[in-house]
């Protein structure tokens, strides 16, 4: 946590921290639940969490904080585990788990996606079982297998389908039966009709749907895995190492078949609406296992027992990697102690919000806030906990996800054009059409407007 950071209301902590509050408090979020509440109604996640803090008498910032510490540990604990099932050098299976631990926040090509998020959510917490799922797969003990792939479907749904896909392929290549190897092409049990004609304005907003759509640079992470397994497959076989040359050849078979997937998707029209499987993402299986496997190689023939060499490799990444968590997130803390005063001054407007308005307010602020410079993607309803208009950041990341809500967003996004230009008359509107009667605004401020806080960055203002 000290070499990735940790900020508990960041990126999409704005969909899964309302989904608990929620829960906890139902007289929270009157207006625009939906936007949250789809991922919310999806899974057990928020359930889980919301259980943890009654039964704890924890604030919710402290059991998240909790949370996101387990969910580290459990994911580098399973990683020792599948690093113990490929080598049997303790130092070979250390470097794989610090290899893990010291790149948790490395991007996976071009998924969006990193192996830990810097705030808790239900990708953190489903990767051990995962790797888990994965381990009593090659152990052959399926009933297992089958607890952790549940306990990962309840968590995250989609990547669940990942995770089992994979172990589906690891059986069909250990048992050579290639007749099954068709289970791991593609998720299943998604709705095929047409999204509404607004979903398109959201879809080319997501290009890192779309692998046709993306830089050469990601591309990188795609070859780069594949001729790395093809490398370790080889140091494998010449040294006997069985499990790892099945991890290996699965993972080549498994990734051929969902970038084969993500172009099938990525190119007709008709298929936009499949996009949101993000086939793509079956990446992070690959990432893990394979930075696991590179740890024990490097260990095997490189870093061996020498101090000095262990020292070599891992300070300058995890200096590398704390130096680039420091680029994405200037404005705040590299660290947000749940008991600690918020360094970023929208923050500290959301946090005032939060303690002095009343519950059933509902704002409106500049649609695109989250990517205002020095905002650092902090979310507004999972900091502040208030009902809030749609912006095109987050919630247009649960309309790509959920089409049936396309229409309402695009309505609220396009009632919110031109805000930075807005006069009282404007906020006057939005208070006729939605109920508004909050608005945070940056310098400077409408006139007329009753403004109890006030920063150099932004101004919280009441519409009487």
């Amino acid at each position: 946590m000290l070499v990735e950071g940790y900020h508990p209301g960041a990126e999409d902590a704005e969909i899964y921290l309302p989904g608990i509050e929620k829960i906890l408090h139902p007289e929270l979020f009157p207006f625009n639940s939906q936007f949250f509440e789809a991922h919310a109604h999806s899974t057990f996640f928020p359930n889980l969490i919301a259980a943890s803090v009654r039964m704890s008498h924890l604030r919710v910032e402290t059991a998240v904080f909790v949370w996101q510490v387990t969910s580290i540990f459990l994911l580098l604990f399973a990683c020792w585990h599948l690093s113990a099932r490929c080598f049997s050098h303790p130092l070979s299976r250390w470097a794989g788990v610090a290899l893990v631990a010291v790149l948790l926040t490395l991007p996976i090509a071009g998924t969006a996606l990193y192996i830990m998020d810097q705030y808790f959510n239900p990708r953190n917490l489903s990767a051990f079982a995962a790797i888990f799922a994965i381990v009593k797969v090659m152990d052959k003990t399926y009933i297992q297998a089958a607890v952790f792939l549940i306990f990962a479907g309840a968590i995250h749904p989609l990547m669940s389908v990942f995770v089992l896909s994979f172990c589906i392929l690891l059986v069909a290549m250990r048992e050579m039966t290639p007749r099954f190897w068709v289970s791991a092409v593609l998720p299943f049990g998604i709705s095929l009709s047409p999204p509404p004609s607004t979903y398109h304005r959201v879809a080319l907003s997501h290009s890192y749907f779309y692998i046709t759509r993306w830089h050469w640079y990601e591309w990188l992470g795609v070859i780069g895995p594949l001729v790395i397994l093809v490398w370790f497959a080889r140091v494998a076989i010449k040294r006997k190492w069985s499990n790892v040359v099945l991890l290996c050849r699965a993972l080549l078979v498994y990734e051929l078949l969902y970038v084969l997937a993500a172009m099938v998707i990525s190119v007709p029209a008709r298929f936009e609406a499949l996009a949101r499987l993000q086939p793509m993402r079956s990446l992070y299986l690959v990432y893990v296992i394979m930075l696991v496997t590179a740890g024990g190689v490097l260990a095997e023939f490189v870093l061996k027992n020498r101090r000095w060499r262990w020292m070599a490799l891992f300070v300058p990444l995890g200096a590398g990697m704390f130096i680039s968590e420091r680029m994405l997130f200037p404005a705040d803390a590299h660290v947000e102690w749940p008991w600690a005063q918020a360094k970023n001054p929208w923050v500290q407007g959301f946090e005032w919000i939060r303690e002095n308005t009343p519950k059933d307010s509902i704002f409106a602020l500049d649609p695109e806030y989250m990517d205002v410079p020095g905002e650092d993607q902090q979310g507004f309803r999972a900091i502040a906990q208030r009902s809030s208009l749609a912006d095109t950041v987050k919630d247009s990341g649960a309309v790509s996800m959920f089409p049936s809500m396309a229409d309402e967003w695009w309505r609220q996004v396009q009632a919110q054009s031109g805000w930075r230009n807005f006069q009282l008359r404007d906020l006057r509107r939005l208070q006729a059409q939605y109920g508004v009667n909050w608005v945070v605004l940056q310098q400077p401020t409408v006139a007329g407007l009753n403004c109890p806080y006030q920063s150099p960055e932004i101004t919280v203002c009441r519409l009487n």
